[in-house]
C-alpha cells in the first residue's frame, strides 16, 4: 500500500533549516498493523503527516496504493485524504458546538452521500464505539476516552482502507488507552491498515511492526510476537 524511498522533509533554509526527515525508505502492506517510535524530534510526526498527504516530501517518492504523491493535484490529495485515509490525533480535534453525530457525519459532507445515509452510518459506527446513548452530546460534556471513540468513529465513517493515529492514547488513562487499543485491533482484524504515533512501549505492542526513529530516520524495526 505504501513505498517510500529516499523520502526527506527540510523546513526552514539556510543555518535555521531542520532535517526532519532523511532518506526514508520503507514499505508497509495492505493489513499491516505498524507502530512508529523515537524521543521527541525524532522525525515521528512529519513521517505520519506525508503518509497522509498533509505535507509534502522535499526530496525521494512516496507511492500509495501504485501512484506516486508527488505528481496528485491538491484536489487530488484531497480526495485520497478524504476518502482513502481516516485521521486520529491525540487532541481530538472534534467541534465543540456540534453534538458528536455531527461531528462523525461532518467528513460525509464533502461526498455524494445523501444526508440521511451519514445520519445513519454516523450513528451506527457511535454505536460501534459503545455510545450510542450520546449522539446528542457535544464534545466537552464527554470524558476524554469518549472523545477519543467519537474521532475514531469519524475516522472511519468514510470507510477509509488506511488509518493514521498520532499519540491516540497520549491523553488517556491506562484502562482507558487499552479499551481504546483493542478498538484499532478490531479494525485491523477487519483488513485495515492501521499506522499509530505512539511513546508508549506497552501501546506498541499491540502492532505486529515497530518502527523506531532517530534524527528524522529509522534506526530499527521491530516484530512483535502476537
Amino acid at each position: 500500500m505504501i513505498k517510500l524511498t529516499g523520502v526527506s522533509k527540510v523546513y526552514g533554509r539556510g543555518q535555521a533549516a531542520v532535517q526532519a526527515l532523511k532518506d526514508v525508505t520503507l514499505e508497509i502492506k495492505r493489513n499491516e498493523f505498524v507502530a512508529v517510535m523515537g524521543p521527541s524530534g525524532s522525525g515521528k510526526s512529519t513521517f505520519l503527516s506525508i503518509l497522509g498527504c498533509l505535507e509534502r516530501p522535499n526530496g525521494g517518492e512516496y507511492c500509495f496504493d501504485g501512484r506516486q504523491v508527488s505528481s496528485m493535484s491538491e484536489d487530488e490529495l484531497a480526495v485520497l485524504r478524504n476518502r482513502r485515509i481516516g485521521f486520529i490525533f491525540q487532541t481530538f480535534n472534534l467541534l465543540p458546538r456540534f453534538n458528536i453525530l455531527r461531528n462523525v457525519e461532518l467528513p460525509l459532507a464533502y461526498t455524494d452521500v445523501p444526508r440521511k445515509e451519514r445520519r445513519e452510518r454516523a450513528a451506527a459506527l457511535l454505536t460501534r464505539v459503545g455510545l450510542a446513548h450520546r449522539l446528542q452530546h457535544k464534545p466537552p460534556e464527554l470524558s476524554g476516552g469518549e472523545q477519543q471513540r467519537v474521532a475514531i468513529a469519524r475516522a472511519l465513517v468514510t470507510n477509509p482502507p488506511l488509518i493514521l493515529a498520532d499519540e491516540p492514547t497520549g491523553n488517556l488513562d491506562s484502562r482507558t488507552s487499552h479499551e481504546i487499543m483493542a478498538i484499532f485491533r478490531e479494525l485491523h482484524k477487519e483488513g485495515r491498515t492501521i499506522i499509530i504515533v505512539t511513546h508508549e512501549p506497552d501501546i506498541a505492542r499491540y502492532a505486529g511492526r515497530i518502527l523506531h526513529f532517530l534524527d528524522g530516520t529509522v534506526v530499527r524495526e521491530e516484530v512483535t510476537v502476537q
